[in-house]
Protein backbone atom coordinates (compact mmCIF):
# COMPACT_ATOMS: atom_id res chain seq x y z
CA UNK A 1 0.00 0.00 0.00
CA UNK A 2 2.84 2.75 1.06
CA UNK A 3 4.71 1.30 -2.14
CA UNK A 4 1.81 2.07 -4.44
CA UNK A 5 1.17 5.50 -2.59
CA UNK A 6 4.96 5.81 -3.53
CA UNK A 7 4.63 5.15 -7.06
CA UNK A 8 1.70 7.31 -7.11
CA UNK A 9 3.45 9.91 -5.98
CA UNK A 10 6.45 10.02 -8.12
CA UNK A 11 4.56 8.97 -11.65
CA UNK A 12 2.46 12.00 -10.57
CA UNK A 13 5.80 14.43 -10.28
CA UNK A 14 7.49 13.09 -13.40
CA UNK A 15 4.49 13.95 -15.61
CA UNK A 16 4.30 17.14 -14.42
CA UNK A 17 7.94 17.55 -15.12
CA UNK A 18 7.76 16.05 -18.40
CA UNK A 19 4.34 18.51 -19.46
CA UNK A 20 6.11 21.63 -17.94
CA UNK A 21 9.62 20.93 -20.37
CA UNK A 22 6.97 20.03 -22.87
CA UNK A 23 5.69 23.52 -22.64
CA UNK A 24 8.33 25.29 -22.03
CA UNK A 25 10.29 23.60 -24.79
CA UNK A 26 7.41 25.06 -27.31
CA UNK A 27 7.39 28.66 -26.28
CA UNK A 28 11.35 28.88 -26.59
CA UNK A 29 10.71 27.29 -30.23
CA UNK A 30 7.94 30.04 -30.99
CA UNK A 31 9.80 32.50 -29.81
CA UNK A 32 13.22 31.67 -31.61
CA UNK A 33 11.54 30.35 -34.56
CA UNK A 34 9.41 33.06 -35.47
CA UNK A 35 9.82 36.08 -33.21
CA UNK A 36 13.88 36.63 -33.09
CA UNK A 37 17.12 34.72 -31.59
CA UNK A 38 20.93 35.27 -30.93
CA UNK A 39 23.17 34.62 -33.58
CA UNK A 40 27.21 34.35 -32.98
CA UNK A 41 29.12 36.22 -36.15
CA UNK A 42 32.30 34.70 -38.04
CA UNK A 43 34.37 36.23 -40.62
CA UNK A 44 35.58 40.01 -41.49
CA UNK A 45 32.36 40.94 -44.24
CA UNK A 46 30.96 43.15 -41.97
CA UNK A 47 34.48 44.81 -39.89
CA UNK A 48 34.40 47.44 -38.70
CA UNK A 49 30.61 47.13 -37.83
CA UNK A 50 30.35 43.36 -36.37
CA UNK A 51 33.24 41.06 -35.45
CA UNK A 52 34.14 37.01 -35.31
CA UNK A 53 32.58 36.04 -32.25
CA UNK A 54 30.04 38.94 -31.51
CA UNK A 55 26.78 37.68 -30.07
CA UNK A 56 24.07 40.15 -32.19
CA UNK A 57 20.05 39.72 -31.48
CA UNK A 58 17.75 39.80 -34.02
CA UNK A 59 13.74 39.62 -34.73
CA UNK A 60 12.31 37.71 -37.55
CA UNK A 61 9.46 39.59 -37.69
CA UNK A 62 10.35 42.73 -40.15
CA UNK A 63 11.16 39.88 -42.98
CA UNK A 64 8.13 38.07 -42.83
CA UNK A 65 6.04 41.57 -42.93
CA UNK A 66 8.76 42.55 -46.09
CA UNK A 67 9.65 45.85 -43.60
CA UNK A 68 13.23 45.56 -44.74
CA UNK A 69 14.90 48.96 -45.38
CA UNK A 70 18.43 50.05 -47.27
CA UNK A 71 20.76 50.23 -44.17
CA UNK A 72 19.28 47.26 -42.31
CA UNK A 73 21.89 44.51 -41.23
CA UNK A 74 19.95 41.38 -42.04
CA UNK A 75 20.82 37.44 -41.45
CA UNK A 76 19.99 35.08 -44.53
CA UNK A 77 20.61 31.78 -45.43
CA UNK A 78 23.41 31.73 -48.34
CA UNK A 79 22.39 31.48 -51.92
CA UNK A 80 25.22 29.31 -52.69
CA UNK A 81 24.75 26.63 -49.73
CA UNK A 82 21.82 26.79 -48.11
CA UNK A 83 22.97 25.07 -44.72
CA UNK A 84 25.19 28.00 -43.90
CA UNK A 85 23.52 31.88 -42.78
CA UNK A 86 25.46 34.71 -43.91
CA UNK A 87 25.08 38.42 -41.88
CA UNK A 88 25.03 41.36 -44.65
CA UNK A 89 23.96 44.84 -44.89
CA UNK A 90 20.84 45.89 -47.51
CA UNK A 91 22.05 47.93 -50.01
CA UNK A 92 19.66 47.71 -52.67
CA UNK A 93 16.11 46.98 -52.37
CA UNK A 94 13.46 46.12 -55.88
CA UNK A 95 13.98 48.85 -58.24
CA UNK A 96 17.22 50.32 -57.45
CA UNK A 97 20.36 50.25 -59.68
CA UNK A 98 23.56 48.41 -58.57
CA UNK A 99 26.52 48.71 -60.10
CA UNK A 100 28.64 45.41 -58.51
CA UNK A 101 31.44 46.01 -61.52
CA UNK A 102 32.43 48.48 -63.47
CA UNK A 103 31.09 47.86 -66.69
CA UNK A 104 27.70 45.82 -66.04
CA UNK A 105 24.82 47.53 -64.10
CA UNK A 106 21.94 45.34 -62.23
CA UNK A 107 18.16 46.15 -61.66
CA UNK A 108 17.52 44.47 -58.36
CA UNK A 109 14.06 42.68 -59.06
CA UNK A 110 10.62 42.41 -57.25
CA UNK A 111 10.81 40.22 -54.36
CA UNK A 112 15.10 40.42 -54.14
CA UNK A 113 17.51 42.69 -51.71
CA UNK A 114 20.99 43.39 -52.75
CA UNK A 115 23.41 42.59 -49.75
CA UNK A 116 27.02 43.45 -49.21
CA UNK A 117 29.59 43.08 -46.13
CA UNK A 118 30.44 46.37 -44.53
CA UNK A 119 33.89 45.34 -45.70
CA UNK A 120 34.32 45.17 -49.26
CA UNK A 121 37.28 43.90 -49.59
CA UNK A 122 36.97 41.02 -47.37
CA UNK A 123 32.87 39.84 -48.65
CA UNK A 124 32.08 37.48 -50.43
CA UNK A 125 27.97 39.25 -51.33
CA UNK A 126 25.60 40.09 -53.61
CA UNK A 127 28.38 41.82 -55.98
CA UNK A 128 29.03 37.79 -56.41
CA UNK A 129 26.15 36.06 -56.47
CA UNK A 130 23.72 39.02 -57.57
CA UNK A 131 20.32 39.92 -56.02
CA UNK A 132 18.83 38.23 -52.61
CA UNK A 133 15.36 36.50 -53.09
CA UNK A 134 13.70 38.13 -49.65
CA UNK A 135 12.24 34.53 -48.86
CA UNK A 136 15.84 33.80 -47.96
CA UNK A 137 16.36 36.87 -45.05
CA UNK A 138 15.82 34.75 -41.75
CA UNK A 139 16.06 38.06 -39.35
CA UNK A 140 16.91 41.95 -38.85
CA UNK A 141 19.84 42.60 -36.47
CA UNK A 142 18.66 44.82 -33.48
CA UNK A 143 21.95 45.19 -31.35
CA UNK A 144 25.03 43.70 -30.35
CA UNK A 145 24.77 41.97 -27.24
CA UNK A 146 28.24 40.21 -26.53
CA UNK A 147 30.65 41.32 -25.57
CA UNK A 148 29.83 44.72 -23.63
CA UNK A 149 32.42 46.14 -25.04
CA UNK A 150 30.97 45.83 -28.48
CA UNK A 151 27.36 46.95 -27.01
CA UNK A 152 25.37 49.30 -29.90
CA UNK A 153 22.19 49.48 -31.07
CA UNK A 154 22.19 48.48 -35.11
CA UNK A 155 18.99 50.03 -36.32
CA UNK A 156 19.68 52.97 -37.39
CA UNK A 157 20.27 53.20 -40.88
CA UNK A 158 23.49 55.06 -41.23
CA UNK A 159 25.75 53.40 -43.71
CA UNK A 160 23.34 52.54 -46.70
Amino acid sequence: MVFNELLKRVSKKCGQFILGTVRYGCIIHVVLEHLGDFVICSGPSMEPTLFTNDTILTEHVSPKLNNIKKGDIVVARSPTNPKQFICKRVTGVEGDKMCPGFISQVVVPRGHVWLEGDNRNNSSDSRNYGPVPVGLLRGRVLCIIWPFSHLALLTEHNKA
